[in-house]
């Protein structure tokens, strides 16, 4: 199997590797894990049918879950919007907006403790607005937005320990 990605890539540069790095030359022997991080951060982040939820909305909950890592890497991957209610969101603040409101609150519920998750929180983002695919979606990229601050620290510290 080949690499179908360009490197470095999102989860290198949040890792802080570089080409020249021990890690990142591993990384390349799995090109199938390398390959399927990527092509999910791409189908999470920017999907052909957004469901209504913007590759702007989808980099700003991106983003403000990166802000619980402390990674100032990912949080590079990330840019703020410039749209106001996005910026708000994705800086960790409350938007005005009743229906971003919710996502920022099961995104930081999300990020801070998953298994809080209920039938009621999913219920919050209904009685938003959104659909069932968009909340499906959300779930999507909550859970690789997650997945992301893991691999990308697990990265750093082998590239430390290299």
């Amino acid at each position: 199997m080949t690499i179908h990605h360009a490197r470095p890539d999102a989860l290198d540069r949040a890792g802080g590797l570089a080409e020249n790095d021990a890690v990142f030359a591993l990384r390349a022997l799995r090109p199938e894990f390398l390959n399927g991080a990527e092509d999910c951060r791409v189908a999470v982040l920017a999907p052909e049918d957004d469901l209504g939820l913007s590759p702007a909305l989808r980099a700003a909950i991106a983003r403000r879950v990166a802000l619980t890592a402390g990674n100032e890497r990912l949080l590079a991957e990330y840019p703020v919007p410039g749209e106001k209610a996005l910026a708000q969101l994705s800086r960790g603040k409350m938007p005005d907006d009743g229906r971003l409101a919710a996502i920022a609150a099961h995104t930081d519920m999300i990020a801070a403790d998953p298994g809080q998750s209920t039938r009621e929180s999913l219920d919050a983002l209904l009685a938003a607005g959104l659909t069932v695919p968009q909340v499906v979606a959300l779930s999507e990229l909550l859970a690789f937005a997650c997945f992301q601050i893991r691999v990308a620290h697990g990265l750093h510290l082998l590239e430390q320990s290299a």
